[in-house]
């Protein structure tokens, strides 16, 4: 990957940063209204930071999703398509985030799962360590049975509850290994760009006991829209949750047959969000306990959101606002504290953003807008208040008022359209894309995404 000069920013004293990429994390956090959540460190980051309330992923899926944060750059037609897309073959000439930092004479580190096939774009890290798995898988079981039936279609449950330390399941060790490295760092005085993925809520939602403890069985809903009328979406708008049918006790196909399972693998979501709120807070107080918090940039993100039911749907993979719709918490230097606010971000807005809240440049390829403006100010009055989401063919825009999606032929032609008005459906239960009512907002949305897809939406890989 090129390098970027470093003379006109090695005077300048460095920002460090503490980027904790969190792994299918919708919002489900009591900062974020749901009260039923206990989620303590990841709201006192929020109290403490800029919340933004309104942050969508740019591809639901976490190969693409997250080669698309390292570099600041939209995912497109030909560009970072599914969980398999490596910046190294889509991206090339990219430069990105931890390599800008590298470059400018920074520490970086990569902790379990950030990029996400281990080996991509392997020199933007001065290290990287990935956890030896406890059981045969990344799936990380403890449990006898789950261990002897790990890798085999049907035969492992999709969670697991052990009466086991924190430590013992990946994320801990994760927290344990930044932490770690921050006192390391601290004692060398070197400035450092730290990249920390938790696993969890990742399916397979194995947390240890004490996080299960939290949630009341009975107390567990179903979403409202559980069962709904698919009659107005078009089928494009739905899938068969693959990845959450290789595991025991979910039907080959169709719903669930009573709700037993579906309320068990919420009550399993909530308890890894818990935990690794836990592991969060870990990092965070040790940032503390070391002084490094006064001079460190924190960035807590999901890399999409999760289907919990909700439309009759699980897992991502799908063009819904509770698939894309992620945390993205900033805590920074000179920031407006305890904000949350409403206007729309992209994860694409990640890389302009860090870069200038460090004092770094911002490489031409980046296709985000840096959030600086509404981090310092509260406000930006030429903020361009959209998303734009891509999942395979189906391609969505994000609006204050309205979801609309499109899926296009190989020709870039529509082949079907869904639109949403939060005014009267924040739950997007009804698609009136063929309701004349909308007919002028529907072409409107329509030009507006085109405009706003990315200008290398259609190029060909090289």
């Amino acid at each position: 990957m090129a390098a970027l000069s470093t003379t006109s920013y090695a005077a300048k004293p460095k920002m460090n940063v503490l980027l904790l990429v969190m792994d299918d994390l919708r919002p489900e956090l009591n900062c974020y209204g749901d009260k039923s959540m206990i989620t303590p460190n990841i709201d006192q980051l929020a109290a403490n930071g800029v919340q933004f309330n309104r942050a969508y992923c740019n591809i639901p899926v976490s190969g693409a999703s997250r080669a698309s944060l390292f570099t600041g750059l939209r995912p497109g037609v030909n560009r970072f398509y599914d969980v398999e897309a490596k910046i190294s073959e889509d991206a090339p000439e990219a430069i990105t985030l931890p390599m800008l930092f590298k470059n400018n004479g920074y520490i970086t580190y990569s902790n379990s799962k950030t990029i996400h096939a281990p080996k991509d774009a392997a020199d933007s890290w001065t290290a990287s360590w990935h956890a030896k798995f406890p059981g045969k898988t990344w799936r990380n079981y403890l449990g006898k049975e789950n261990i002897e039936n790990d890798g085999k279609r049907n035969a492992s449950l999709a969670y697991e509850c052990e009466d086991v330390s924190d430590d013992q399941y990946i994320d801990g060790m994760t927290a344990k290994k930044t932490i770690e490295q921050l006192r390391e760092l601290k004692a060398s005085g070197k400035p450092f760009f730290i990249a920390t993925g938790i696993l969890k809520p990742h399916l397979p939602f194995n947390a240890p006991k004490k996080y299960w403890d939290l949630y009341d069985f009975d107390k567990i809903q179903l979403p409202t829209n559980y069962q709904i009328d698919r009659s107005t979406f078009p089928q494009q708008a739905f899938h068969n949750w693959n990845e959450l049918r290789f595991y025991k006790n979910i039907p080959e196909n169709g719903p669930f047959p009573d709700d037993t399972e579906a309320r068990r693998l919420i009550q399993g979501y909530k308890a890894c969000v818990s935990y690794a709120d836990a592991q969060v807070g870990r990092i965070i107080d040790e940032l503390k306990t070391l002084g490094l918090d006064k001079n460190t940039i924190v960035v807590l993100v999901g890399d999409h959101g999760w289907s919990l039911g909700n439309h009759g749907d699980w897992c991502k993979h799908s063009n819904f606002e509770v698939v894309n719709n992620t945390p993205l918490i900033i805590n920074a230097l000179g920031i407006k504290k305890g904000l949350k606010l409403n206007e729309i971000a992209e994860l694409v807005d990640i890389y302009p953003t860090i870069c200038k809240l460090a004092g770094l440049p911002v490489p031409a390829q980046a296709e985000g807008n840096s959030l600086d403006k509404l981090l310092m100010k509260g406000k930006d009055k030429k903020w361009d208040n959209s998303a734009v989401i891509k999942w395979h063919e189906g391609i969505t825009l994000m609006t204050p008022d309205n979801s609309y999606t499109e899926w296009l032929d190989k020709n870039d032609k529509i082949v079907t359209q869904m639109l949403f008005a939060y005014k009267t459906d924040k739950a997007e239960n009804k698609n009136v894309a063929n309701d004349p009512a909308h007919k002028a907002t529907l072409d409107a949305l329509s030009k507006q995404l085109r405009a706003s897809r990315g200008k290398n939406f259609l190029a060909q890989k090289k």
